[in-house]
């Protein structure tokens, strides 16, 4: 048995077992459960388990955080018996308004979460293509083949289809039909809608007759988020009543034909331009936050910055990054929050790098180096959070203050994202387009932000006694390997003539 099958086993079994696991799926580094009896998790059991960073409540899942092997593990889960999260979690009991932002909350990070790959890896390609085109190497002509495949092709196929991405994944999460999910999908981007659009924009029509008798405002819902998230939720209830509704011999095609009867003057008449004013009121709000100038952009991008990696602890970053891309998509850049996230990041990473520079027991250092590492090279940032700002919670002070810094040199430069790309330190290609002054400052904050993380936490991270028991501990490794070298055997001298 590998360590990730061993995970995933003590993991489940700590959990209660399958029986108790309604549905669980990954992020990036973490195992987000959905339980039937909250009450059965033992945490101080689970954050025992070793290659367990730490477990904890957020937004209604357990999340047990495990670092960049999270796929395996997941994988392990599954063939041990755990439910994918596809399958329909049991509703909450609690009607209370707080039960209800809470369920809202984890059905828009799961949505999210499920679509990373695709949204970081369509947009991976266009910052290739922005670093090799004419903006920077010149590698590329902007009329060649195949920077038009790197910039707009491949990314389009990602961003321009996104409602049917996300009727896929919103389904998953709902329990309710995936096919149904990416068919609505594909009635906000069709091409016999786009054409009406594209007419309107001529000046004909402003709206179109569905059924030829409900009135529906004409819009481009492609590269949309809000749209499908509002709109999923009332799908799954529809598809539910028409299951009880037909018999079962006629369930195959009428279900379907009536969910989407209902579904499509619901969606195109209401639901989706209100999604689509929402994404625009919440893009220009935060446009406005990034752009307005002077000291609300500066505030702005300095707290969020210096908390930002607390709410990746909390599991509660898809949410705002969410919000973030629904502003990338409407405005075509972000000078808020993708800024800030990529400078938390470097803060976190600077932290466990000043934690290495300043202890001396061998275990320790490797460990704050490994952090490092794991994060400039695989893009996370909880083995640093866990595993050397809860350990050694001074430290943490060096991360606000690297990130708070980094911060204010991003909002006073005008740092502005334009892709959401990797995590890990290839992430400054999202900014690229901007131009060569843009990067030069992304790298300037990002580096300020690094340093001086690990300047504060090297001076200032450590107790006087957690110092003592390093030094003390690094003495006694000393010792022990001093203890264990092997001794020269003496060489007789020679005899005096």
């Amino acid at each position: 048995m590998d360590s990730n099958q061993r995970i995933a086993q003590e993991v489940l079994a700590a959990v209660g077992g399958a029986q108790n696991v309604a549905g669980v799926v990954h992020c990036m580094t973490r195992l987000r459960f959905t339980l039937i009896d909250p009450a059965v998790p033992a945490d101080d059991q689970i954050k025992a388990i070793d290659g367990v960073l730490t477990a904890q409540w957020s937004g209604g899942e357990y999340q047990v955080i495990v670092g960049q092997n999270v796929t395996k593990v997941y994988d392990a889960l599954l063939a041990s018996g755990a439910p994918a999260s596809s399958e329909e979690a049991p509703a909450p009991t609690a009607n209370t308004a707080r039960a209800a932002a809470g369920a809202a909350i984890s059905y828009l990070s799961k949505t999210m979460v499920t679509l990373i790959p695709l949204i970081m890896g369509a947009a991976m390609f266009r910052a290739i293509a922005v670093v090799c085109g004419p903006v920077m190497l010149n590698i590329w002509s902007a009329d060649s083949e195949i920077y038009n495949l790197f910039y707009n092709w491949i990314y389009n196929a990602g961003y321009y289809f996104l409602p049917i991405y996300i009727g896929w994944s919103a389904a998953r999460q709902l329990g309710c039909s995936e096919q149904l999910g990416m068919l609505l999908g594909g009635v906000l981007i069709a091409p016999e809608l786009m054409d009406l659009v594209h007419a309107a924009a001529n000046g004909g029509a402003a709206t179109t007759a569905i059924y030829g008798i409900l009135p529906a405002a004409l819009a481009d819902y492609s590269t949309t988020v809000l749209p499908m998230l509002l709109c999923m939720p009332v799908l799954a209830q529809v598809e539910k009543l028409a299951k009880k509704l037909v018999p079962d011999m006629l369930a195959v095609v009428f279900v379907p034909v009536l969910t989407m009867l209902v579904m499509i003057p619901v969606a195109l008449c209401a639901l989706a331009p209100l999604g689509n004013e929402l994404g625009a009121l919440l893009g220009n709000a935060m446009f406005a936050l990034g752009n307005e100038g002077g000291i609300v952009s500066v505030l702005a991008l300095t707290v969020f910055a210096a908390v930002w990696e607390f709410f990746v602890m909390t599991g509660m970053v898809w949410v705002l990054l969410s919000l973030a891309i629904v502003q990338l998509l409407s405005s075509g850049s972000d000078s808020c929050v993708l800024v800030a996230a990529t400078i938390a990041q470097f803060a976190a990473w600077g932290m466990a790098f000043g934690a290495f520079l300043r202890l001396k027991e061998k275990n320790e250092r490797g460990a704050m180096l490994g952090f490092t590492i794991s994060g400039v090279i695989g893009g996370v940032t909880e083995p640093a959070l866990y595993g050397c700002g809860f350990k050694y919670p001074r430290c943490f002070a060096g991360m606000v203050a690297g990130g708070a810094i980094g911060g204010l040199v991003a909002a006073l430069t005008r740092v502005t994202a334009y892709t959401v790309g990797a995590t890990n330190v290839v992430m400054i290609a999202g900014f690229a387009a901007g131009g060569p002054t843009n990067i030069f400052w992304c790298c300037v904050s990002n580096g300020a932000a690094f340093i001086a993380a690990a300047v504060i936490a090297y001076l200032w991270g450590f107790t006087k006694e957690q110092l003592e028991a390093d030094a003390s501990a690094a003495r006694t490794q000393e010792s022990a390997a001093s203890d264990r070298a092997p001794v020269a055997p003496a060489v007789p001298s020679p005899l005096a003539d």
